[in-house]
């Protein structure tokens, strides 16, 4: 058959010498085939050839069967997995800025309010350093021994890792890692010592962001101070002190680079170990140096000569600084922190503690020990300091000698306040509404077979409130007590800052119960305070290894007593420094305090304070032998304490003294009636109470409930002065 063209037609079946041919193959010959469209269409012919669509199909492969296909698959699904991977791990990545903050497991450290370590336990690093106070010849031996081209990479050197895979093979044993110092450093502070390929990506992945974070000389600084050199040294200066108790400032070259040659084994090459290896470990140090460039081979040979000349020392704050003020603390922290987390550990505990506040305590108590001790039948002392205005100790000294006793007798031991507990009484009959010009009669007094006697032993006949405390006379504090009455003294006591369990007794005026020196200057504060009781406390914060804050100090200062009596009980306890009993305290500026004794003056006392800062001290023995001391003695030894910080330290003044005339009480009297009162020196007509106003009008009868008084006293005298 023809086409219309009249040319044969294209799927005319050809016989082959394979025989006929299935329906619909194309019988033009290979090279008609491939030319076939165009050669037709150079004839005016564009129709192709009918194509047998059914028998191609069946002629190809499926898609899914076609190998390459699913290798694609594969290899673009194990792509995209990782990728996936490495972002959701990138994601996962801690702050690199965690390495400013970070610190061990294990480790406890106890600073200062600026920031210097009081105390650190566990494997911390005790001295750190910037990167400008570390000598130039330890920061090269350490890059030539650890990471060569640590200026050139991102945090992974590609190039270190296979120089030290090649090093290895050649050596046939472990002589060269691989890590950089960005990469340990990673693993310091954020991973463990794991060798699992998971970890070297971690690693490497933190490695890459800290570079990406932290500029190269923190990074550097970071690691020297961190790294782990044994013997307990953290650190190069740490290491510097245990190996050849120097500075780092002070080392010699040699002394550089086996310190640096450490840091891969730090037992293993540790000169107090195996110093013969050691040597080795040092010289190899030496040589990379020179390879490095940062040394001449004639330098380096001298080096390579020199002996390892060790000078072991112990770490560096084993023994801590204010280790009252410490063991304090650390009694202290578990009632803030969990125990899990105080067992983990890794935390940083931040304090009140002033350094220089302490050290000037400690001189003063010393001072007193040493210097009037043995004169006195005194062997210990105790101070702490305290800011009224927040509660924050700054200074705690609880004996002459952390070492042979531990026994803190600032906050263990209780001791009878002896006058120093009068404070609380007196404060307690002004709130009442007492004047200070109210006149008691200082003479014998038996009270139900109780008969208290003054330190003199003699008697001053009618006193004024404010000069009976200034005097510190006996009898005018128990009659005071009786007006005022037992429940009254004890709540405000309490409020103002004594924990101790107070004995309802007549002699409690005198300090017959026991407290202890913190709680007792804590008290004070409280006038100091105008009023206000902020709990004595030494801990501002605690964070944990990464810096994070696990507790923060919220205590808020609590109004005890109304400001106008701790106006009036301050004025009066200016009156005991400037004319009374603690005139060794004397600064130059207004001091308010009070002295104390208790019986055969077997504790002497003294507490006072200014705006600022209140401060109590303690002398005594601990086995309660009497002394033949005097109060005074513990006035001067707050004077020598308090002199060192004044100085350059603003005056602030005491509140104004506010109007007597007229006043009302805040709280309510709740007098004690005794079974039997015997004074055999009174008139019966001197046991009635009188009151006299200030116009200087006639005394008149009046009774307790009217005046504020009881029997035992009476009120004359004249308006306060200015």
């Amino acid at each position: 058959m023809e086409s219309s063209a009249g040319e044969p037609n294209s799927t005319a079946t050809q016989p082959t010498a394979l025989g006929t041919p299935p329906i619909g193959h194309p019988t033009t010959p290979p090279r008609q085939r491939r030319r076939g469209f165009f050669w037709r269409l150079s004839r005016g012919r564009s129709t192709p050839p009918a194509v047998d669509l059914v028998s191609a199909a069946k002629a190809r492969k499926p898609l899914y069967r076609h190998p390459l296909l699913w290798i694609g698959v594969i290899v673009g699904s194990g792509v995209a997995a990782g990728a996936w991977g490495l972002w959701t791990l990138e994601q996962d990545l801690p702050d690199a800025r965690e390495v400013f903050t970070f610190v061990r497991e294990g480790t406890l450290t106890i600073k200062a309010d600026d920031g210097s370590v009081l105390q650190q336990l566990g494997p911390a690093t005790r001295d750190n350093l910037a990167i400008a106070a570390i000598p130039p010849p330890l920061i090269q031996a350490f890059i030539a021994s650890e990471d060569r081209r640590f200026y050139d990479h991102n945090g992974v050197d590609y190039l270190g890792i296979a120089r030290a895979i090649a090093a290895n093979i050649q050596a046939h044993e472990l002589v060269e890692g691989g890590s950089t110092i960005t990469q340990q450093l990673a693993r310091i502070v954020f991973l463990n010592q794991e060798r699992t390929a998971w970890r070297k990506v971690r690693e490497a992945l933190l490695a890459q962001k800290i570079e990406r974070e932290i500029d190269k000389p923190k990074i550097l600084e970071y690691y020297l101070n961190l790294v782990y050199l044994g013997s307990g040294a953290y650190g190069v200066a740490d290491a510097a002190w245990v190996y050849f108790s120097k500075t780092v400032d002070q080392l010699t070259l040699p002394e550089a680079a086996l310190i640096a040659g450490l840091a891969p084994a730090p037992s293993d090459y540790s000169p107090l170990v195996n110093p013969d290896l050691a040597l080795r470990r040092r010289n190899v140090v030496l040589s990379r140096m020179q390879e490095a460039g940062f040394i001449t081979p004639e330098t380096a040979a001298i080096a390579t000569a020199s002996p390892l000349g060790l000078k072991p020392s112990l770490p560096r704050r084993l023994h801590t600084e204010a280790p009252y003020f410490t063991s304090y603390i650390l009694k202290q922290l578990p009632k803030l922190v969990a125990p899990d987390v105080l067992e983990l550990g890794g935390l940083t505990v931040e304090t009140t503690l002033n350094p220089k506040w302490q050290r000037a305590a400690e001189q003063a108590v010393q001072q007193a020990i040493t210097v009037d001790g043995p004169a006195e039948g005194f062997s210990q002392a105790a101070l702490v300091a305290i800011d009224p205005r927040n509660g924050e100790i700054k200074a705690m000294v609880g004996g002459n000698d952390f070492g042979k006793s531990q026994f803190n007798r600032v906050t263990q031991a209780q001791r009878q306040p002896g006058s120093t507990f009068k404070t609380f009484v007196y404060t307690t009959a002004i709130a009442a509404g007492f004047s200070p010009y109210q006149t008691y009669l200082d003479a014998p007094y038996v009270i139900d077979g109780y008969e208290p006697q003054n330190y003199s032993r003699g008697y001053y006949g009618w006193l004024p409130l404010r000069d009976a405390l200034a005097q510190s006379i006996n009898i005018v504090a128990v009659k005071l007590l009786l007006d005022v009455g037992f429940d009254p003294v004890v709540k405000l006591t309490h409020a103002m800052g004594i924990q101790s369990k107070l004995n309802s007794t007549y002699s409690l005026a005198l300090g017959a119960s026991e407290v202890n020196l913190l709680e007792l200057t804590s008290a004070y504060g409280t006038l100091a305070a105008q009023g206000r009781y902020s709990p004595a406390f030494g801990i501002l914060r605690v964070r944990d290894r990464y810096g994070k804050i696990l507790y923060t100090t919220n205590l808020q200062p609590k109004q005890v007593l109304d400001k106008d009596s701790a106006a009036i009980m301050t004025w009066m306890l200016q009156g005991v420094v400037d004319n009374g009993t603690g005139r060794a305290a004397q600064l130059g500026r207004a001091v308010a305090g009070k002295t104390g004794t208790s019986e055969e003056a077997r504790d002497l006392w003294f507490v006072g304070y200014i705006p600022q800062l209140v401060a109590g001290v303690w002398l005594g023995n601990d086995n309660n032998q009497p002394t033949w001391g005097y109060s005074g003695t513990a006035a001067y030894t707050w004077h020598v304490f308090m002199n060192k910080l004044v100085q350059g330290m603003p005056v602030e003044p005491f509140p104004k003294l506010p109007q007597i005339e007229g006043r009302k009480g805040t709280i309510k009297v709740k007098p004690v009636q005794p079974s039997r009162i015997y004074n055999p020196y009174t008139a019966p007509d001197e046991n009635r109470y009188y009151n006299q106003d200030y116009s200087g009008g006639a005394a008149t009868p009046s009774t307790p409930a009217a005046t504020g008084a009881s029997e035992s006293g009476s009120t004359s005298g004249s308006p306060p002065p200015g």
